[in-house]
C-alpha cells in the first residue's frame, strides 16, 4: 500500500490521529494528533507497528521537529475502567485534537470509529499505513506509551512492562497471577478482574 500525499487544498489544514494501547492489560491509552508540514516532508513514515523501536524513536524526534504542530494525550486507567476502552480511546483522541495549537479543518482518524469533534472528521481503515499524518500520529502515540511502560517497569519490575508493554503475554499473566494487580492494571479487563476476584490485589 502506498501512502496518500495530503495537500492543504480547499479543506485547509489536515490532522491525522491514531492511538496506542487499546489492548494491553495495564496503563493509559495514548492518542496523538499531527498536522504535517508539506514543505518539510518526513521520509520513512509508516504504521508504527511495522517499524523497529529504534526507527520509531528516530522518527519521533523528526516528527516533533518538522510537523506544523502535534499533540499527545491520554485517558487514564481509571477512565478506561469507568468508561470502557473504546470510549476512553475516543476521549484520548479528542484531547489530542484539542491540544493542537493550530485548528485543523479536517481530521483523519485511523480505524472505523470517530471521536466527537467540532470539525469535520473521517475514519480511515488502515489509515496508519495509508495517510502520512496518521502514520506520524501512530508513531508519537506508540513511542509515548512504550516510554511509559519502561518508566513504570522501574516502579514495578516484577511484571516486565518494559518487555511486553502491558499486553497479556504468558509472562505477564504469570506475574499477574503471582503478584496480584498493581495500581495501573485495568480492573475492567478480564484477566485482571479474575485475579482481583481471587483476592490478589
Amino acid at each position: 500500500m502506498q501512502q496518500v500525499a495530503l495537500q492543504w487544498g480547499a479543506h485547509g489544514l489536515i490532522a491525522g490521529v491514531d492511538e496506542a494501547g487499546r489492548g494491553p492489560l495495564a496503563g493509559p491509552v495514548v492518542a496523538a494528533a499531527v498536522i504535517l508540514d508539506e514543505l518539510h516532508p518526513i521520509k520513512g513514515l509508516a504504521d508504527s507497528k511495522k517499524l523497529t523501536a529504534r526507527k520509531r524513536e528516530q522518527l519521533f524526534d523528526e516528527i516533533r521537529a518538522k510537523a506544523l504542530c502535534c499533540s499527545v494525550a491520554q485517558a487514564s486507567v481509571q477512565e478506561i475502567d469507568e468508561l470502557n476502552i473504546l470510549q476512553a480511546t475516543l476521549l484520548a483522541m479528542r484531547r489530542a485534537v484539542q491540544g493542537l495549537r493550530l485548528s485543523p479543518k479536517l481530521v483523519l482518524v485511523d480505524g472505523n470509529r470517530l471521536p466527537v469533534l467540532p470539525m469535520r472528521a473521517e475514519a480511515v481503515i488502515k489509515g496508519d499505513a495509508l495517510v502520512a499524518a496518521i502514520s506520524a500520529a501512530s508513531i508519537l502515540a506508540k513511542v509515548t506509551r512504550d516510554r511509559w511502560c519502561e518508566d513504570y517497569d522501574q516502579q514495578f519490575p516484577a511484571y516486565g512492562f518494559a518487555k511486553h508493554k502491558g499486553y497479556g503475554t504468558a509472562a505477564h499473566l504469570a506475574a499477574l497471577s503471582e503478584q496480584g494487580a498493581c495500581p495501573e492494571h485495568r480492573t475492567s479487563f478480564r484477566p485482571v478482574a479474575e485475579v482481583l476476584a481471587k483476592g490478589l490485589a
